[in-house]
C-alpha cells in the first residue's frame, strides 16, 4: 500500500526509498540515463564520456569520531562519481544554514572540507549559501554534486553482474553507521570506533590499472551491503551468494549491533566499495585494493550465480542459507 505522507522509511535508502523513486520521481524524468540508476549519471559529450553525481547531507551529529558533515559531504560524492569508474575532478558545494549556527562551528567544517577535497584531489569551483528561519532546519545541511572524466576502455554500470564475477568488499562494514548511531544517543562504550569517511577515487584508480574490465562498483552507504547488493542484484538480473563468514566485521561493531538489534549489512558504510570482477581478474583486483590505505581489509566475500535471478542469500556460519532482502524501514534515520 502506498504511504499517504512521507515517512523516515523513504530516507533509508531501502524498500521504501527504492519506491519512492520508481514510482513517483523516474517516471516524470524518465530517460535512458537516469533509469539506470547507477550511483552517478553516465553520458557522453563531444566524445567524452563522464560521469556526473549529486547528493545531500543531513548527519547527526554534525562532527563525529572520524569526521564531519563536511569530510563526509566531499567524500561521498567524489566516491559515488568514482563507483561509475570516472576520475572525479569538479564538485560544487550548496550550503543551507539554520539561523543562530556557530560561525566557529562553520570554520571548522568548512576548514574539513578543503582538506578533503585536497586530500580527493577535486577542485570545488562553484556553490551556493543559503540561511533559513532559526527551527527551519537542524544546524546545517550540505549538498555537493560532481563531475568526473571515464577513462575510454571502462564500462562500469549497477546492471552489468555476469554469472561467476567474483565479489569484492574493501573492508570492514558498520562503522560509520554504528559510530554516528554512539555519538547520537550519548552511548559509552569501552571502544574506540570511527567513522570510515574516505575518499575512494585513488583506490578505483588502482584497481583500474590492473583491470580496466571492471563489472560493477558500488559503495554501500545508505542500506549497507545488503541493500546494495538487492539494488545490483535487480538490475543485472542475477543470482548473488554471499558467505556471512567472509564478511569482516570489527568484534566491537559486532558486539554492539548485537546488543541493539541491528543487523551490520544494512549499516551504513562512508568508506567502503563493492566490487563484481571476473574470476580470472579478481586476485589481481584484491591485490591492488590492499595497497591502498583504505583497503587493508578487502576480501572476497561471494560470487554472482546463474540460479535465483534477482534475488541475494547468504551461507551463514552454520552452514545454513538465509535470504538477504533490501532494507525495509529506517534503522538509522539522518546516518548521512
Amino acid at each position: 500500500m502506498k504511504a499517504a505522507k512521507i515517512l523516515l522509511d523513504h530516507g533509508s535508502g531501502g524498500r521504501m526509498s527504492h519506491n519512492l523513486i520508481t514510482d513517483i520521481i523516474l517516471p516524470v524524468f524518465d530517460n535512458s540515463i537516469l533509469s539506470q540508476l547507477n550511483d552517478g549519471a553516465i553520458f557522453d559529450i563531444e566524445g567524452k564520456r563522464l560521469a556526473f553525481s549529486t547528493d545531500t547531507y543531513v548527519v547527526d551529529p554534525i562532527f563525529f569520531p572520524g569526521g564531519s558533515i563536511g569530510d563526509l559531504a566531499i567524500n561521498g560524492t567524489v566516491n559515488d562519481v568514482a563507483m561509475c569508474g570516472a576520475t572525479p575532478l569538479y564538485l560544487s558545494i550548496g550550503l543551507i544554514i539554520e539561523e543562530g549556527f556557530s560561525i566557529t562551528d562553520l570554520e571548522k567544517i568548512m576548514k574539513q572540507t578543503g582538506i578533503a577535497a585536497k586530500r580527493a584531489g577535486v577542485k570545488v569551483v562553484t556553490g551556493d549559501t543559503k540561511v533559513v528561519p532559526k527551527g527551519a532546519a537542524d544546524k546545517i545541511f550540505i549538498n555537493t554534486s560532481g563531475i568526473g572524466l571515464i577513462p575510454e576502455n571502462v564500462d562500469i554500470a549497477c546492471h552489468k553482474a555476469c554469472s561467476g564475477d567474483k565479489i569484492i568488499l574493501s573492508g570492514s562494514i558498520a562503522d560509520h553507521g554504528i559510530t554516528v548511531l554512539t555519538q547520537r544517543e550519548d552511548m559509552v562504550f569501552d571502544s574506540s570506533i570511527t567513522s570510515d569517511t574516505a575518499p575512494l577515487n585513488n583506490m578505483v584508480k588502482r584497481m583500474l590499472s590492473v583491470c580496466s574490465d571492471i563489472h560493477v562498483l558500488r559503495d554501500p552507504t545508505r542500506g549497507g551491503v545488503g541493500t546494495a547488493l538487492n539494488e545490483i542484484a535487480g538490475s543485472s538480473k542475477a543470482g548473488i551468494k554471499i558467505y556471512e563468514e567472509k564478511i569482516p566485521v570489527k568484534n566491537e561493531v559486532a558486539g554492539i549491533c548485537e546488543l541493539l538489534g541491528f543487523d551490520p549489512l544494512y549499516i551504513a558504510n562512508e568508506g567502503k566499495l563493492l566490487a563484481f570482477v571476473k574470476p580470472d581478474h579478481a586476485q589481481d583486483v584484491l591485490a591492488a585494493i590492499k595497497e591502498d590505505e583504505f583497503g587493508k581489509d578487502a576480501c572476497i566475500i561471494g560470487e554472482v550465480v546463474s540460479d535465483n535471478p534477482g534475488k541475494v542469500f547468504m551461507q551463514t556460519r552454520i552452514g545454513g542459507i538465509r535470504i538477504v532482502d533490501m532494507l525495509t524501514g529506517e534503522q538509522l534515520p539522518r546516518i548521512c
